[in-house]
């Protein structure tokens, strides 16, 4: 059961950053509330990325980058979660 519940706090998270980075494509995305929002809860993780990946020309992959590292970040947790609680 814990498993499931870090696994759907990770999912949520990912798909928030998603979400995140798909309203950066539409004009004044980033001012509605919902991006505001999710802005306090991602900007955070991903400006660790954007400090040390420079966009590449109008392309900023510091989000792809962040995705790929949560993703290590889950596989890690889940590993220390079974060591520490057993088998899945």
């Amino acid at each position: 059961m814990i498993f499931q519940i870090v696994n759907t706090l990770f999912t949520i998270y990912q798909f928030m950053i998603f979400g995140y980075i798909l309203l950066s494509w539409f004009p004044n995305g980033r001012e509605s509330p919902i991006a505001l929002f999710l802005a306090r809860l991602v900007e955070p993780y991903l400006s660790i990325f954007r400090s040390f990946i420079p966009p590449l020309g109008m392309i900023d992959i510091s989000p792809i980058i962040a995705l790929i590292a949560l993703r290590f970040v889950e596989q890690g947790v889940f590993f220390i979660l079974q060591l520490i609680l057993g088998a899945f």
